[in-house]
Formats: C-alpha cells, structure tokens, sequence
C-alpha cells in the first residue's frame, strides 16, 4: 500500500481524468484560456505525481484569442484504447450563455509526452465530452444544453456511437438520463454486466458531487443510485471541498480507484475562498453488495489521507527541454520569441510589451501556479519606461478582472497631476501598485525608485493577505498595504470563475508595443 495525500496535483489543474496504461497511471486537466493547453501528469503509485507533456495544437491554429476569462478548453477527457491515447474537449468561446458556442475535438497519440495528431471536430452537443471504447466500437457522451427560450441548459446526457476511423456520427444519437439536478461530465464504465454512468452533479461549485447510474444496456434506461458516491455539499468542515467529477479506474490487481476535482477553502467574512482554484484528488473505492461503487473509508466525503494499493515509487521533478516551459504558463497563446526571448540576454527573459492586462488578446505574461495557502514571489526587473503606457513587473494573477500588480512604469513629478502621454516634463521611474477587481482598478501605492539599474520586487501571500516589498540597500520595503488575495480566487465576483491563482512577470505597451522589460532570477516557493 501506499499513503498518499489529497490533492496529490496541488493548484490550478481541475476537472481530472484518470486512466491506466499498464503500470503508469496518467491525469489530464483543464486548461481554460491558458497555454500549454491540456496539461497531462503521470504516476506509478497515485501519490507522486511529475508533468508529462500536454496536447500541443489542442487550440486550432495555437490560438484562444478573444477568448473570455475561464474560457477555452473544459473538462477533457483521457482514454486509452489498447493502442492509442484519445483526447475529446470542449473548446467554449461563450461563457454564461445559452449557446456557449462551442466546438468539440479529438486528437490522438501514442505516447501522452510525444506528439498528437491535429484536432478533428466532431459532434458538439455541449461540453464535458468523453469517450468510451468497448467491444472495438467507439461511443461519444456529452451534457446537452436547451438554448431555447425556456429550454434547461443542462438538458440531460446524451451518446453517439462514432465511426472509429471518420469520427462521424453512426445512427441516432441517444438520451441516456435526465435528472432534475444539474448533471455533465458523464463518464461510462463497464463492470460484471452493468455500464456504469459516472455523473458530475450540481454544478462546480460547493454544491458538487459525484452520482452514478447504471444500465444492463449501453443506451439505458438508467437508474441512479439511491446516494451520491462523493459529496461535500452537506458538511463545510469537510477540508476538502466541491468533491466532483469523477472517472474510476481499475488497478491491476482489481482494486479502484477515483480521480476527482476538490478545493481547499479559507474562512473570510465574505464566505469561503479556493484561491487556489480547483485542485486534483485521488479516492480508494469499493462495490457493495449490490454492485455500486462506494468509497472505501465509507460514507461519501473526500479523505485528506488515502492508503492506495500501489508500490511507493518517487518520481523527480519534470525538466522541461524548453526555457519557458512548464511550469511556465501564457495567456491564450504560447509563449513565442517575438515577445518572450530568452536569447537576448543569457540569463533573462526579455518581455515586449503589447497589450493592457484586460487584454483578451495579447497580452505579455508567463506565470506559474501557486499550490498553496503560504507563498512568496520575487524577481529582478530592469527596464526604462519613457511614459505611463508602459509598464513592467510582478503580478499575482487570476484573470482579467482579478489581479494585483507591482510594476515598475513611469508617473509625473510628484504633485503633479496626470497630464496624458504628450506631457514633456521629466517625470519619474516609479513602483505603482494596482489591485484589479470587478467594480475597477485602483492605485494603491506608489513609490519613487532609481531608475539607473535592476530593481528586485516580491509579493509574501499568507493566506488572504498578499503583501509586496522591493529591495532597497538590501533590505526589503514594503509598497502599500497588505491587499485582499481572497478576491483571486473562483469564490468572489458574479461571474464564473474556474481557474486558479498564479504568480508571474509581465509587462504592458498598448502604444507601441516596442517597449521591453528584462527579467531574472525569478522565484516561486508555495508552502
């Protein structure tokens, strides 16, 4: 046996799903509007977890430009089907509407760190697609959303049987289950006669769970079962929260075991927090009597500590063979040398600024996930603004209606008022420190710095409070107040959120997009 702890992939990496392939077991996660798209982590125990590749091309074109906030490609799901790996996912340009506007993909590989074969489109009913290989044919599953006036955006679950070279739809298309709950994310099984259909239920929220159904036929009717398999929707004090989306998996010696999404909250006085997004769980699980899947330690909350029926085996860290690769992160684009080059200067990463964080489109930033509640940031940046529209630093990020930024820009003289970019004054190099949220931006501090050399600016983060500093003769200097880090988090604002907070370096010219920043020595430790 092997103890391991929850979430065994800590961060932003939500919507998990498990397979096994012989003795390695691989993850796949949501990537929304981040690249690289559809990151995959494998493991030989369930417990150590190490970054395996990710679906390059998974974004036609390598492209989610214009794509809103928690956006992009949801919920994909991983299957093996004896020889090739399968990847099915949603990419949804519309959020919080009745169409979504979505397209749906497969991609294929017979290694998850080598190459995949470009995106086909099929069927698009909605999103959360899965596939299920059985008997050696190839069946599609889906939510289906009502986008008529009165219709149920989640409208029940539906499957295609597909041709499993054309990937075109073969016959009509069945409605499995409908269930008064919010119910997506299907996944299907097949065990002792049953097929099991594995539900995502109540949205992805604190009302989350995981229900299943089950049918001695492929296409029902299916009867759900009389309790959910996980849950944390009844107890707050569960530490591990919006329990959901589940895949089970078999182990080779006949045990299973069950992947799923969770969150680990923080208390505030506006309710609880996941600054951290949504995270990735690993449970042990049994069958009843009757045949239905239960987790083993009993009842249907999340165990923190999980003894799994694995060999402990450590796995190092994964080295990435490119400079801005995982854990590296980008905006709706991979990083590209026109605006991020590590060959400019050995050492450092040269940003060119383009567009303003708000951006939808180009906007300069590589960040990493934070993975815990206690983390701190830092990094050195020389630069020579000219004017207000040019901006560079450090940046504690969720998306564009929620950040905390320390850049190094320029500002007037001190008592003057802002005068636009034609002013011709002197003017000063200085730290501004601005908090982003739904209702608006605001300055919160700014301070006067040398503008002759390198600057090093960090951010402590414990808890709900994210505290920024700069280095001045050796000593670090608080900028501003301590500011609310709970507003970066899926938690707070009217809209969905469903990503996760990250740390990174950016930098910003709207005007002419020339002006460059240089970075070194960056640092991430989350504790």
């Amino acid at each position: 046996m092997t103890r391991l702890r929850n979430p065994v992939i800590r961060g932003f990496a939500p919507d998990p799903s498990l397979v096994r392939v012989g003795d390695w077991y691989y993850v796949a996660t949501s990537s929304f509007e981040w690249f690289p798209t559809i990151p995959v982590h494998r493991s030989r125990d369930l417990a150590h977890w190490q970054y395996a590749g990710h679906v390059r091309g998974a974004a036609p074109g390598d492209s989610l430009a214009g794509i809103p906030d928690s956006g992009g490609i949801w919920a994909p799901s991983l299957s093996w089907d004896g020889e090739r790996f399968w990847m099915v996912y949603a990419v949804v340009r519309s959020v919080g509407t009745p169409y979504f506007d979505l397209d749906t993909y497969v991609c294929t590989a017979t290694d998850v760190s080598g190459e995949w074969s470009a995106p086909r489109r099929i069927a698009s009913h909605g999103f959360d697609p899965a596939l299920f290989h059985h008997e050696g044919r190839l069946w599609l599953l889906n939510m289906q959303s009502d986008h008529r006036p009165g219709g149920r955006r989640f409208a029940g679950i539906v499957m295609t049987e597909l041709d499993r070279e054309t990937l075109a739809p073969l016959g009509d298309t069945h409605l499995l289950l409908q269930h008064e709950r919010l119910v997506e994310g299907p996944k299907l099984l097949h065990r002792d006669g049953w097929y099991h259909l594995v539900l995502a239920e109540g949205g992805t929220g604190l009302e989350h769970g995981v229900l299943v159904a089950r049918s001695r036929a492929i296409t029902g009717p299916y009867e759900l079962d009389r309790q959910p398999l996980l849950t944390t929707r009844d107890d707050a004090s569960v530490p591990l929260q919006k329990a959901g989306h589940a895949e089970l998996v078999e182990t080779p010696d006949g045990e299973w075991v069950m992947s799923h999404l969770t969150a680990r909250p923080l208390p505030t006085p506006d309710g609880p927090r996941c600054t951290l997004g949504r995270e990735t769980a690993i449970q042990a699980l049994t069958w009843d009597e009757e045949g239905w899947p239960r987790l083993r330690h009993g009842g249907w909350h999340p165990a923190v500590e999980v003894d799994v029926p694995t060999k402990r085996q450590e796995l190092g860290p994964h080295v990435s063979e490119e400079p801005l690769g995982w854990p590296w992160s980008t905006l709706r684009a991979p990083a590209d040398p026109s605006w991020a080059d590590t060959g400019a200067r050995p050492g450092w990463i040269r940003l060119r600024g383009r567009h303003g964080p708000e951006s939808w489109w180009a906007h300069s930033l590589l960040a990493q996930r934070i993975t815990e509640h206690r983390a701190e940031a830092e990094v050195t940046v020389e630069a020579r603004p000219r004017t207000f529209t040019q901006a560079a630093g450090l940046v504690l990020w969720y998306n564009t209606e929620a950040y905390l930024a320390l850049d190094l820009t320029w500002a007037e003289p001190e008592g003057e008022g802002q005068h636009g970019q034609q002013w011709q004054g002197g003017g000063r190099t200085v730290l501004s420190l601005v908090e982003r949220e739904e209702g608006g931006t605001r300055q919160a501090a700014v301070v006067e710095v040398d503008a002759d050399g390198p600057v090093t600016l960090g951010v402590t983060v414990d808890e709900t409070r994210a505290r920024f500093w700069y280095v001045r003769e050796g000593v670090r200097t608080p900028v501003g107040p301590a500011l609310d880090f709970g507003k970066l988090s899926d938690d707070h604002g009217s809209r969905l959120r469903f990503t996760g907070s990250m740390a990174g370096v950016h930098a910003v010219d709207p005007v002419d997009a020339a002006f460059t920043a240089d970075f070194t020595g960056f640092r991430l430790l989350c504790r």
